[in-house]
């Protein structure tokens, strides 16, 4: 669970996803649509990926995409896709850093 804090802490958003997710797929187009770089992290490609799915387990979430924005748990497509069309979407990730206006 730490390294998930660790890996978290270091960017503006971070996604951890898998390869042939078409969830996770359509929440990275719709970031790097923003013009926002998240941190991907491809739980099916990079070593370890089993034991970091474990640890977004233990926090309570066990799907992909699980988004991380500023540090904190946000959710996956339904969380995302809700703030979007509730226009809150950008003003958190201006909050975070991880978009300039």
């Amino acid at each position: 669970m730490e390294r998930v804090k660790r890996m978290v802490s270091e960017r503006p958003v971070v996604i951890f996803s898998k390869s042939s997710c078409i969830m996770s797929h359509t929440i990275k187009s719709l970031f790097n649509d923003f013009g926002v770089n998240p941190t991907v992290y491809e739980l099916d490609e990079i070593a370890r990926g089993r034991e970091i799915e474990q640890a977004l387990s233990g926090l309570g979430y066990n799907t992909v995409p699980a988004v991380f924005i500023g540090g904190e748990l946000v959710g996956g497509t339904n969380e995302i896709m809700s703030l979007q069309l509730r226009r809150s979407l950008k003003p958190m990730l201006i909050r975070a850093g991880a978009l300039w206006v």
